[in-house]
């Protein structure tokens, strides 16, 4: 699950303890937070997550290294030459993981790099450095922790599609060229007014044919405002459907939901007119979803201890 630490105990905390074997940070990990002037870096927030986690037996999945939004504008509002900025982003990763070293199970380590048609997103890092910045960012970061897991994240890649397809292909060369890179994570931002994914648990197979792991990041049903019975049916079977789609395909590792109650969801403020897109309302708490996925989770007790975030259980 994504957490939003707070400052002290709260039944919120209780909740993030106890119902999940993982821990996401949602923002304290991006660049923008942890290094907001250069050669100053501001780790609190950060560390104060992965103490919580390691207090409550928990692993982190470090998220993101390498994105175009939530950047430092020292590093936006300069004319860098390539080869500086390539320095600048070496720097920033081998600084972050290395701070981290031996204490993240899993890194985003590139973020949304592909455009829904299956070209590369027009980013600063695209424009300056080329693609093969991708293949750097992973080889960078694991020198700098040879024992993280390595992943490409992305959204609207649930299903078979273009963009799906291109970050398979990208991932099939990154692999042939010995490229470090452990697996794909799928974002998982559904709403109940559009189809499921119906080739998802087919799209996770040919994933994992080439050798890498996936995982599911980011999970929410978001639903238009306000709820009806249906809708509420729709956000149960599109949580159940995500999820053992994971649970059908042996290298699925880890189901995390991005957030623990609705009033802490980034949904509201990014599509109007929409929200109780998560496990427990705000109230905190638990819904039918949340019911439903913590069935599902108790009939699969042979799950990998990664098989996390679920907001339901431990995995």
């Amino acid at each position: 699950m994504k957490a939003r630490l707070l400052p002290e105990p709260s039944p919120y905390l209780d909740i993030v303890a106890n119902q999940f074997s993982t821990v996401t940070a949602e923002n304290e990990m991006k660049w923008a937070l942890t290094e907001p002037v250069q050669g100053q870096h501001t780790w609190a927030a950060a560390d104060r997550l992965v103490d919580f986690a390691e207090q409550n037996h928990q692993v982190v999945r470090g998220h993101t290294l390498v994105w175009h939004n939530q950047l430092p504008k020292w590093v936006t509002s300069q004319p860098w030459t390539p080869a500086e900025l390539r320095a600048i982003l070496k720097k920033h990763i081998t600084d972050e993981v290395t701070h981290f070293r031996g204490r993240i199970w899993a890194w985003d380590v590139v973020n949304e790099a592909f455009n829904g048609d299956g070209t590369l997103r027009d980013t600063m890092w695209l424009r300056a450095l080329g693609p093969d910045y991708i293949a750097d960012a992973f080889r960078w970061a694991h020198q700098a922790d040879p024992k993280a897991k390595l992943f490409y994240n992305d959204c609207n890649i649930e299903g078979i599609n273009a963009k799906s397809t291109a970050v398979l292909a990208l991932v099939t060369k990154l692999r042939a060229e010995g490229v470090p890179i452990h697996g794909v994570g799928l974002q998982t931002h559904l709403g109940t007014q559009y189809d499921f994914p119906h080739t998802m648990q087919d799209n996770l197979e040919r994933f994992a044919a080439l050798d890498v792991d996936l995982a599911i990041t980011e999970a929410d049903v978001r639903v238009p405002l306000p709820v009806d019975g249906d809708d509420e049916a729709r956000q149960v079977d599109a949580y159940q459907r995500a999820l053992r789609a994971c649970l059908a395909v042996s290298r699925c590792v880890s189901y995390t939901v991005w957030g623990v109650g609705d009033s802490y969801s980034w949904v509201p403020g990014t599509f109007p007119g929409q929200g109780w897109p998560l496990l427990y309302d705000d109230q905190l708490k638990p819904k039918a979803a949340y019911r439903a996925v913590q069935h599902d989770l108790s009939e699969a007790p042979n799950w990998a201890p990664h098989r996390s975030g679920r907001g339901a259980g431990r995995g």
